[in-house]
């Protein structure tokens, strides 16, 4: 069963980047009305999912048939710059009637700024399952509605594994004799997008068993923990293991998430360090992939309390400022429809949170058994409010792999970390 105890603690707002003037951050729009009739009033959707693009194009030409006094204008940006800049697109309403946040920080800081209409009474919220919507309230209040459910942690290749008698690890020690393995077939066992995503997403699957406390981050921002305790220490000497012994490729660091993306594609590597939501992309550059995911057990098998982590994320919401809250309404209930839903959750490859939801696809029947069948943690790094912690935290890894000291880079982080206690 899913771990669902989920702590979420005050935050110190993220510093905000301007939109103009960046190369490469324009939004992507899309899905403007195309009727010229003054009567339809058009709202704003905006969200980070690029890749979701075409199938929101289509459910969007579903939903403006069905309501046609309503359009529905859908921006994207790119997750960072959404996650930086998000926050302020809000301020004066015209921007972002239906939105989308990310867990944790964000929403922390939404949620303060008073962004957030509350949904609670709302006969929508219904079409989702209770126990997965938690994170998406706040004092009583359901603020938001988390779309998807994901997995953070590797992507892999299970007819690879097959081929060459392998089974899943159950332990640190069988993780490093898979890897080896691996090797000694010319295959990389781990493909890490260093540059972008890596760090922020491998994380958590590589401290969950070495910090079982889902509060220590928690304990961490307000003085209670350190990094330079025996939780942090072991998960960066666990990175700096992986980069030594050449389980991760070289110039990991640089490597971005479409390269990775390409290794594992072409069989190069065996494992993404990412999460489910590459696995349709995985399979769009390669058909005869059969993918599973796997945790790396970074203990021996008696002392392992987790198997993998979970995050439900692609938070809806509705903005307080929004003059069009009611047609905001109409389209996040068409998106809670099970039919529209399911639309999505096999065009996308993605487990969603509503109820009645119909898996068509090979690989989410395939992957279904984690939501109920294995003991899952909320993503860890969502529960770091502390946008200077965060940093330091990813930081001290990114350091490891360059070649610091595990220690060193622990004590340079938590110095950090002590500047900006709670």
């Amino acid at each position: 069963m899913i771990h669902k105890k989920i702590s979420i603690t005050s935050l110190l707002i993220m510093p905000l980047l301007a939109l103009a003037g960046c190369a490469g951050e324009s939004p992507d729009s899309s899905s403007e009305s195309e009727s010229g009739s003054e009567d339809r009033t058009q709202i704003s959707f905006i969200h980070w999912r690029g890749e979701d693009k075409e199938v929101f194009d289509d459910i969007i030409a579903q939903f403006e048939k069905e309501y046609p006094e309503i359009g529905v204008e859908m921006n994207i940006y790119p997750s960072e710059q959404y996650q930086a800049t998000g926050q302020r697109m809000l301020t004066d309403g015209s921007t972002g009637d239906v939105f989308t946040s990310f867990p944790g920080a964000q929403f922390e800081a939404i949620a303060n700024a008073g962004f957030f209409e509350d949904l609670s009474g709302e006969d929508f919220v219904g079409n989702f399952d209770e126990s997965l919507i938690s994170v998406g309230e706040k004092d009583g209040q359901q603020l938001a509605l988390p779309y998807q459910l994901v997995f953070n942690m590797p992507v892999y290749n299970k007819g690879m594994f097959d081929e060459l008698g392998l089974e899943v690890p159950k332990s640190w020690t069988e993780f490093q004799e898979m890897a080896d393995t691996l090797l000694e077939n010319d295959i990389t066992p781990i493909a890490f997008p260093g540059a972008d995503i890596g760090p922020n997403q491998f994380m958590n699957s590589m401290m969950m068993n070495n910090a079982p406390d889902e509060e220590v981050f928690q304990k961490l921002q307000n003085g209670e923990e350190s990094l330079t305790n025996e939780w942090w220490v072991k998960t960066l000497e666990d990175f700096q293991l992986l980069e030594q012994k050449g389980y991760i490729q070289p110039d990991a660091l640089g490597t971005s998430q479409d390269s990775a993306m390409a290794m594992v594609a072409n069989e190069e590597a065996a494992m993404l360090a990412t999460g489910s939501y590459h696995m349709a992309s995985l399979l769009d550059l390669n058909p005869d992939l059969e993918l599973d995911l796997m945790a790396p057990i970074t203990v021996e098998e008696s002392e392992a309390e987790y198997e993998g982590i979970n995050t439900a994320t692609f938070m809806l919401a509705i903005n307080s400022n929004s003059e069009k809250k009611e047609e905001a309404k109409e389209f996040i209930r068409f998106l809670s429809r099970p039919e529209i839903a399911s639309q999505y959750a096999n065009e996308t490859g993605q487990h969603l949170t509503v109820n009645d939801v119909e898996y068509e696809s090979e690989v989410l029947q395939n992957t279904a058994y984690w939501i109920d069948e294995r003991k899952t943690r909320f993503q860890p790094r969502f529960l770091i409010t502390n946008a200077q912690v965060e940093a330091a935290v990813l930081s001290s890894i990114e350091n490891v792999l360059g070649g610091a000291d595990p220690m060193e880079a622990a004590e340079e982080a938590q110095q950090i970390v002590e500047e900006n206690l709670e």
